[in-house]
């Protein structure tokens, strides 16, 4: 079949030049079962025109999109993981297959794999993707899209009839190979390695790179700035992520410096979890025995990483300028995390901006002191006080009887219902709001291991996408795109 005519490629990654990629070979799988199209964001793309065929030709096979990368890059970085530098990373089981744009916003868009084969950065890994890990990673995505997360996209899932053996899963297991669509590979840990080996001159020309195709408002700032103003644009970019986390419950599990995407866009999902309820000492990694990466220490967590660019950055900005804007990242957080409870909440910011600070004061005192279900109080309480009667019918009605719940009540109170609650959607006539709690992710692959039911993940996935309606998520996100 044609491809849609409103299709645009690009190549822009190939212009930074090799010494930022290895150019690879896909690996060759024996089977291609197509288990997951994102049928929303290929029409954005011009890429619904496709066959199943066809798609399983360019995403399983990984025959090139026309006018696009003829052999996939894989992007070599650096990083820090849990705090210890590590030079020998790089894309060890994906690569950049395609770049295109968003056909709603002209924004340059990425086509990266995971578990698509061996690169000369797979160290000991076999370069292969657990068809579970994949499913968790469909399960994530949508999840955050529709709570208003900035996430990568989930573009494809091809199971590829391998046999793979992990530790953390009964083995063999099933394989998969995943297609993400995300603005922008190029992550912290990308910027580190040109740090580490002394690149200025790579530095600057990845900066210009980064600012004229993912910041290009930055490209009218006078020379000497426009370093500054990238370190506050991104600065700004990820505190807002952190925010959405902690409003969202989401604890991403692995905030590695190579895992921190410049645009602020939240990617790569292993050890995810959403906390059931309000827990800083919460962790989704097993492996996390520090607690480093817990629910409430991930604003630290990024704050942490962004010392890490600024200091790739410091010749050019300046050690003053530089320490300024990283002292700015406290509040920059602080008003993005009232911001985003608002949204969550379907309310007007107050007039009086401590009103704010006092709603999200009260809300973490009663989540922390009661230990209600986090979604069910966002739920239950979307508009304020105009769902009163709402949450008088919630299975959590009780909770909001007591002496913990008044200060929040109170709260709530000073803030108008915005027209984005949406109150009269049917998702908000149910009782219960849509969760992505670990017991679910299980009762969704449970049968797809035992019987190859996939009905519960499409069942799943029409749900989430009744709760991004009610959300409005898109509309959400759009003052992360254009700001």
């Amino acid at each position: 079949m044609p491809f849609s005519p409103s299709y645009r490629a690009e190549t822009l990654h190939a212009k930074l030049g090799d010494s930022f990629f290895d150019i690879v070979e896909p690996a060759c799988f024996p089977e291609h079962i197509l288990r997951f199209r994102n049928r929303r964001w290929a029409a954005r793309t011009g890429l619904d025109t496709l066959t199943d065929d066809e798609w399983i030709a360019h995403f399983g096979r990984f025959e090139p999109l026309p006018d696009n990368f003829p052999q996939p890059l894989a992007l070599r970085y650096h990083g820090h993981q849990f705090h210890m530098y590590n030079p020998d990373l790089g894309d060890g089981r994906g690569f950049l297959f395609a770049q295109l744009r968003d056909l709603e916003d002209g924004r340059l868009l990425d086509l990266g794999t995971k578990g698509s084969g061996k690169t000369p950065w797979s160290r000991q890994g076999d370069g292969r993707l657990t068809l579970k890990g994949g499913l968790r990673e469909i399960l994530a995505t949508e999840m955050l899209e529709a709570l208003g997360v900035d996430t990568s996209k989930t573009f494809s899932l091809i199971e590829t009839g391998e046999s793979l053996f992990r530790g953390d899963e009964p083995s063999p297991t099933r394989s998969s190979v995943l297609v993400r669509l995300s603005h922008s590979h190029i992550r912290i840990g990308t910027f580190q390695r040109l740090s580490h080996l002394g690149d200025e001159p790579a530095i600057e020309r990845l900066l210009d790179y980064t600012i004229a195709n993912y910041f290009p408002d930055l490209a009218a700032e006078p020379a000497e700035r426009r370093a500054e103003a990238f370190l506050e644009r991104v600065v700004a970019r990820v505190a807002r992520l952190g925010a959405r986390y902690m409003v969202t419950g989401f604890v991403h599990g692995v905030l590695n410096s190579d895992n921190i995407n410049i645009t602020g866009e939240s990617f790569d999902y292993g050890p995810w979890r959403f906390a059931p309820h309000y827990d800083p000492r919460f962790t989704a990694a097993y492996f996390d025995d520090s607690g480093l990466y817990s629910f409430g220490r991930q604003p630290g967590a990024l704050g942490w990483n962004l010392t890490r660019l600024a200091e790739c950055v410091l010749p050019l900005v300046g050690l003053e300028r530089t320490e300024k804007i990283l002292a700015n990242y406290q509040s920059v957080i602080q008003r993005e995390f009232q911001l985003a409870l608002l949204e969550r909440f379907g309310l007007r910011p107050a007039t009086d901006a401590a009103k704010d600070a006092a709603l999200a004061k009260a809300l973490l005192e009663f989540l922390g002191k009661t230990r209600a279900p986090f979604e069910q109080t966002f739920f239950d309480w979307r508009g304020g006080l105009a769902s009163r009667a709402r949450a008088a019918a919630s299975p959590e009605a009780a909770r909001y009887e007591t002496q913990e719940f008044a200060p929040l009540l109170e709260a709530l109170a000073d803030h108008e219902p915005a027209p984005s609650a949406n109150l009269e959607h049917p998702y908000f006539q149910r009782t219960t709001p849509c969760t992505m709690l670990i017991d679910e992710v299980e009762a969704i692959w449970a049968p797809i291991a035992a019987d190859d039911d996939w009905r519960p993940l499409g069942d799943k996935i029409a749900e989430i996408a009744m709760m991004r309606n009610a959300y409005g998520a898109s509309a959400n996100l759009a003052r992360g795109a254009a700001d």
